[in-house]
């Protein structure tokens, strides 16, 4: 059993791709090719933007928002504590400090009551300028924008969207990416849409950040490449990619995003009632595109034993993310008081991701609830 199967992804979609491959190879435009460009038109359409512009990975898609915004020493970057790294990542290489804030227990996505204490303590120190707010939109479901905005406006900040793993998911019909003031996804191959290598995108409505994130994205270029008017980066989806993706984004909004919905729901109502396990939670109105499906146990002890009992039956399964943001050792020289991160390190504990994908059939499904079901 795959954790996430892109094997037989690749054979359902193998004469697409194996041609739309071909066509870049004829074509011979390998950097900037005209499927980038289409890719970009149609990944705007379907977000519901003005502007998309492809880059390298995700993680550049969020360092050239923060470029583009100015963001740099002495400003205060909010970031939940229980996300991959490179959500804090890029804002302290933009010299920017990172400070930590709980999450929701149960959505696993940012708790709009300690980002609001953690802006105010900020405020209260005056030592740090108060700037960006990052939101994840972690395991496939968005955050809770709706009450973000209302912060975030309060306070006068902006809302980055690290869209990497919440591509596909809504809130009321309104679609993820489209909810920051710069929202960003990553098209690593394991994400609900991925190429086959490393990929990211950008999406605003704003016509000079756009502007800037086209300049940075490629050397700081002016009218041209060769006209360099900032200090930027290297940083472009190849042409290849992009042609994979169009194929990619058909089939994700045909059928594979409603697929691994299903895969969901069977998961939850055969592991609704069992003992030590919580199921993940999507409030009203809101649609995951379940970049994982994750459950949360009672302890340490039972999910490291479930896990290991997991493998021995030959069923992969992953903890997302061991170690919360607070405690990684790259952001120790920080030494903040942070005993309210409650949530993020217990969910760094407890939780447990199953394998997950659109290509599941009920007996794969049932043959992980039924390991689960006998561990306990």
């Amino acid at each position: 059993m795959q954790f996430r199967d892109l094997k037989h992804q690749y054979q359902v979609l193998k004469p697409q791709i194996d041609q739309t491959v071909l066509d870049v190879m004829q074509s011979g435009a390998f950097i900037m090719g005209q499927p980038v460009r289409e890719l970009e038109a149609q990944l705007a359409e379907y977000v519901g933007v003005r502007h998309c512009l492809t880059c390298a990975n995700g993680t550049d898609a969020l360092t050239l928002a923060l470029k583009a915004w100015g963001i740099g020493p002495g400003d205060a970057v909010f970031v939940p504590d229980f996300t991959f790294f490179s959500s804090a990542e890029v804002v302290s290489l933009e010299g920017a400090t990172p400070v930590f804030v709980d999450v929701d227990e149960e959505t696993f996505n940012i708790s709009t009551s300690d980002l609001e204490r953690a802006i105010i303590q900020t405020l209260a120190e005056d030592k740090l300028s108060p700037k960006v707010i990052v939101t994840v939109d972690l395991f496939g479901l968005p955050a809770n924008y709706p009450a973000i905005r209302q912060i975030a406006d309060k306070y006068h900040l902006l809302i980055l969207e690290d869209g990497a793993q919440g591509f596909g998911g809504n809130i009321n019909g309104q679609r993820a990416c489209s909810f920051g003031d710069i929202s960003t996804t990553s098209f690593f191959p394991a994400k609900p849409l991925g190429c086959y290598g490393d990929g990211g995108a950008v999406f605003t409505d704003n016509d000079e950040w756009a502007a800037l994130i086209e300049s940075y994205r490629v050397h700081g270029k002016g009218t041209f490449k060769y006209d360099n008017v900032r200090i930027g980066m290297n940083s472009r989806l190849d042409t290849v990619q992009a042609a994979i993706l169009q194929v990619k984004l058909r089939a994700f909004h045909d059928y594979e995003l409603a697929d691994v919905n299903k895969v969901a729901s069977r998961y939850t109502e055969l592991l609704k009632d069992v003992a030590c396990i919580k199921t993940p939670v999507i409030p009203t109105g809101f649609y995951s595109s379940w970049a994982q499906y994750t459950l949360r146990l009672d302890s340490k002890e039972q999910r490291d034993t479930l896990q290991a009992r997991l493998r021995e039956q030959g069923i992969p399964s992953m903890v997302y993310y061991p170690t919360p943001m607070h405690l990684q050792t790259a952001f120790q020289h920080l030494a903040s008081d942070n005993s309210h991160l409650t949530s993020a390190t217990r969910l760094s504990e407890t939780v447990l991701s199953l394998p997950m994908h659109p290509y599941m059939t009920d007996e794969d499904i049932q043959s992980v609830v039924h390991a689960i079901k006998a561990s306990f």
